[in-house]
């Protein structure tokens, strides 16, 4: 399929409905059709693995179309001006957690993205940081030192006092990922959890307590 197919495809595919149920979970839907991921998925096993799409899908600027690209894309092939060019435009947090999920986890630059990401000011950049954090934990390969991931403790707790809906999610996310990774993590997640607790913030006080509420019981479990 062409980009021009793909346009054309989801126009033909807008559905009212499921874009009021996106604006209700938060999504922007200005520049939305209401496609379902499962379809955008059918669509871009039919269109093929292009860079060359992936980048006339997202100048559309239509939001699904951008989530085709994130699926399209080859890893290989993307640069860190793109990320960072990408990055910055995102939307909505959909955008933001597909693009990490389906491509930039994948880059050679996604460890080095996270760190970057963790200290932006717009608030789905950042959110990207932690998606691409909480990722990792859970997909990179088990021989990947655990220092890796206790470096990002740091950053998790100098961002759990934002208290921006979509990044104190985000940051949640990564210090759970983490701690769910292996029983080495887990009693250090749970300490960065415990410094948490203690900051002056509601943002800080709410991620600390959902994840101390899964890690403790993990840990319960793992006896």
């Amino acid at each position: 399929m062409t980009a021009e197919e793909i346009l054309t495809a989801l126009r033909a595919l807008r559905n009212p409905a499921n874009i009021a149920g996106m604006a209700r979970y938060g999504i922007n839907t200005s520049r939305a059709f209401g496609v379902p991921v499962v379809e955008l998925r059918r669509m871009a096993r039919k269109a093929g693995k292009s860079h060359v799409l992936a980048a006339t899908l997202w100048e559309s600027g239509v939001h699904e179309a951008r989530i085709l690209a994130t699926i399209v894309d080859i890893p290989d092939e993307v640069t860190r001006s793109q990320m960072n060019r990408w990055a910055g435009e995102f939307d909505s947090w959909d955008i933001s957690d597909q693009a990490c999920a389906n491509l930039f986890r994948h880059t050679p630059f996604a460890w080095n993205k996270a760190i970057q990401w963790a200290m932006a000011k717009p608030e789905f950049v950042r959110r990207a940081a932690f998606s691409l954090i909480a990722g990792l934990a859970v997909k990179a390969r088990r021989d990947v030192p655990d220092a890796r991931f206790e470096a990002f403790f740091p950053l998790i707790i100098e961002a759990s006092t934002d208290e921006r809906n979509m990044v104190k999610k985000s940051v949640n996310w990564s210090l759970r990922s983490i701690g769910k990774r292996n029983r080495t993590l887990l009693p250090k997640a749970i300490a960065a959890a415990g410094t948490i607790a203690r900051l002056d913030s509601r943002a800080a006080r709410w991620i600390a307590s959902d994840a101390l509420r899964e890690l403790r019981a993990r840990a319960n479990r793992e006896k």
